[in-house]
């Protein structure tokens, strides 16, 4: 559950789990507990997911790059 909490909310693994036992394991009040703590870091996380994307690659000689272009329409 602190696994899933910590992706929810980007917050650090400690905070997550003495949120969650405060809470006595609702998920949602733990995440309200740490919206009210931390802020509105708490809620970054849920805005970073992605449906599509690609990732690039491309390499000449020793040198590299990587490119990846996220799509959540």
């Amino acid at each position: 559950m602190v696994a899933e909490l910590r992706g929810k909310t980007d917050a650090p693994m400690m905070e997550c789990k003495k949120a969650l036992t405060e809470a006595e394991g609702d998920m949602g009040k733990a995440e309200e507990l740490l919206r009210v703590k931390l802020g509105s870091k708490a809620g970054k996380a849920a805005a970073r997911v992605t449906a599509e994307g690609v990732v690039a690659s491309y390499i000449d000689g020793t040198t590299g790059a990587l490119i990846e272009v996220n799509y959540d329409g």
